[in-house]
């Protein structure tokens, strides 16, 4: 028997940013609820709301958080820190194995 009330959680899904551009413009507009926009385009509430409140970082009208750019810069140094650290403990090792090498 199946567990009542119990739902298969939806599968992960990623949209472009135009389509989420489309969907915050439609809530912008006034002419529906953010909750009946969700429902028109099967999203969850939370998804629309949270895109939402990205564009209007991204517009200035908001600072709670990081907007896109920075978002993306962000990530950019964090890959770049990982790669340079991996470097930094190659060399380390390159190093120990030079010196153990010429004793």
């Amino acid at each position: 028997m199946e567990s009542m009330g119990k739902k298969k959680p939806r599968p992960r899904r990623s949209f472009t940013s135009e389509f989420k551009a489309e969907i915050v413009e439609l809530c912008q507009r006034g002419d529906r609820s953010v909750g009946q926009v969700a429902k028109d385009f099967d999203l969850t509430e939370t998804a629309v709301r949270e895109w939402l409140r990205q564009a209007e970082r991204d517009a200035g009208t908001r600072t709670d958080g990081l907007t896109t750019s920075e978002k993306d810069e962000l990530a950019q140094l964090r890959r770049e820190n990982r790669r340079l650290r991996e470097d930094v403990e190659i060399l380390k090792r390159a190093t120990a194995f030079f010196v153990k090498e010429t004793r």
